[in-house]
């Protein structure tokens, strides 16, 4: 038995699939950690909160692995409903997870405490179309509260921007327009208090979408990211202040773009990053030296040291 396995004393219960739009993604991060824990000599159970009978699946669980994205899984709804129960869980805590997820009021809290964001507004079924794009110029129109780039699209003129409000609301009512940033696309993965080597994104795609995050052969990832290190440094920095500001912990990925400037801005964070062959937290762990059984075991340690 491994150091690890006597000290959890139990199973490890993955929640994977879920019934959010990021469902099949959740189905593959979930089997990708399945198979890590094992390496790691861990026991391992699978429990879909799809399923009717998913809570008693918990029952003897000496830790919960989330691997759920989106509503559900990534919220907070599931980190409180397991700490009311007392079960001990993998990444942020409730409220990590809930700002997180939420881009209107993670947006609004980094504007307050001094994160470098792109430029957003809410977005309303009466809105004033033309006053956005007057304001903002080229946008990215995003639902609230999903996330893999699900119901977003561009818009630059106001019959697109009511277009791409249109189907943005597809995914919940609440929807932002963000400023077109023209620069760069960099994602730093976050373990514990330490930022994971940054990743450059490249795609002929007209964004970093749904299709290129998990379906192409073809979008590139550079790791080494081409920054000095000063660059290097300055994206790590603001990558740690981005995650703590919004009382996030034990791991998670920081998305931001380089404007003309020069000057780096934060997107999103996510609290559940994908652990499928396309995801980049494990892409960012190869390159500091560590495979995903060891990626996990770490997750596992500062996990169980969280107190909540």
């Amino acid at each position: 038995m491994s150091a690890l396995a006597e000290r959890l004393g139990g199973p490890v219960a993955v929640l994977l699939g879920g019934n959010s739009a990021e469902r099949e993604i959740s189905l593959q991060s979930g089997q990708t950690v399945l198979a890590g824990l094992r390496e790691l000599g861990l026991a391992t159970r699978a429990v879909d909160p799809a399923e009717p009978n998913w809570r008693a699946q918990l029952e003897g669980a000496a830790l919960v692995f989330i691997a759920l994205h989106g509503p559900g899984g990534e919220d907070g709804s599931m980190q409180g409903a397991l700490q009311v129960q007392g079960l001990p869980y993998t990444g942020a805590g409730v409220l990590g997870s809930a700002l997180a997820l939420d881009k209107q009021r993670c947006k609004q809290l980094w504007q307050g405490v001094g994160v470098a964001t792109a430029p957003f507004e809410t977005l309303s079924a009466d809105g004033d179309w033309q006053g956005v794009i007057d304001r903002l110029g080229k946008v990215f129109v995003k639902p609230v509260r999903e996330g893999s780039s699900i119901g977003m699209s561009m818009a630059d003129s106001a019959a697109g921007l009511r277009e791409a409000y249109a189907e943005a609301s597809r995914y919940g009512a609440q929807v932002i327009a963000e400023q077109y940033i023209d620069g760069p696309e960099y994602t730093v993965g976050v373990l514990g208090d330490e930022a994971l080597p940054a990743i450059r994104l490249e795609t002929d795609n007209a964004f970093y979408d749904y299709e290129a995050k998990y379906l192409s052969d073809d979008t590139r990832y550079l790791c080494p990211c081409g920054l000095d290190a000063d660059g290097e440094a300055a994206l790590a920095d603001l990558s740690l202040q981005a995650f703590a500001a919004l009382g996030c912990s034990v791991w998670g990925r920081v998305d931001l773009m380089r404007a003309a400037t020069g000057e780096f801005l934060v997107l999103e964070v996510n609290t559940v990053p994908g652990m499928t062959s396309h995801s980049l937290v494990p892409m960012a762990a190869r390159a500091a030296g560590m495979d995903i059984p060891a990626l996990l075991g770490r997750i596992v340690e500062l996990s169980l040291a969280e107190e909540r």
